[in-house]
């Protein structure tokens, strides 16, 4: 349970426009999981927050307890991995990343361990050169650790093992997998 209001850190898996001047957000968190959140006015040009915002940033928070949406009250960036926004494949992986994990995890359950998964892996991601190798990687610690497969036992298809668990295709895969070709 959260209190009435409360500080973390977070990764952004997903910002959707709403209303006039609102973008709803949704972080992963590493004290309380993946939360959802109300970003006020963030869509007005003079917003503060609106360039904090941006998918995959690593960033300190403040929030506070809303009716049905928590209410993003400050935002700092800590990282923007401004070095991945530079190459289109690694934005593609790190895409991938986030929509991974975003749709294995639901809203509320604390991972720390998941969290550190995250941005170690986000981090990673500016000096790797073999993304095809790296997603693979990912694919089976996220599944490992997430309890959806063995530790010890290998997984020769990542990508189909992903599909089997998500029970879809998901869309940044099929970008990426059309870039790294």
């Amino acid at each position: 349970m959260r209190a009435r209001s409360y500080t973390s850190q977070g990764i952004v898996l997903v910002r959707k426009s709403y209303s006039e001047a609102d973008r709803i957000v949704v972080i992963f968190t590493k004290k309380y999981g993946k939360v959802s959140f109300i970003a006020k006015g963030v869509r007005r040009l003079n917003s503060k927050k609106r360039g904090s915002l941006e998918v995959f940033s690593h960033l300190k928070f403040s929030a506070a307890r809303g009716k049905s949406l928590d209410i993003l009250t400050e935002v700092e960036i800590i990282n923007s991995f401004s070095e991945i926004r530079k190459d289109l494949k690694k934005v593609a992986i790190a895409y991938f990343i986030v929509e991974v994990l975003g749709r294995l995890t639901r809203e509320d359950e604390k991972n720390e361990r998941l969290f550190k998964l995250l941005l170690n892996y986000l981090k990673g991601l500016k000096k790797e050169t073999n993304l095809k190798r790296y997603r693979k990687k990912y694919i089976f610690e996220v599944l490992t650790l997430l309890g959806f497969w063995p530790k010890a036992k290998p997984m020769p298809t990542p990508d189909a093992t992903l599909r089997e668990v998500v029970e879809r295709e998901l869309s940044s895969a099929r970008v990426g997998k059309k870039i790294l070709s």
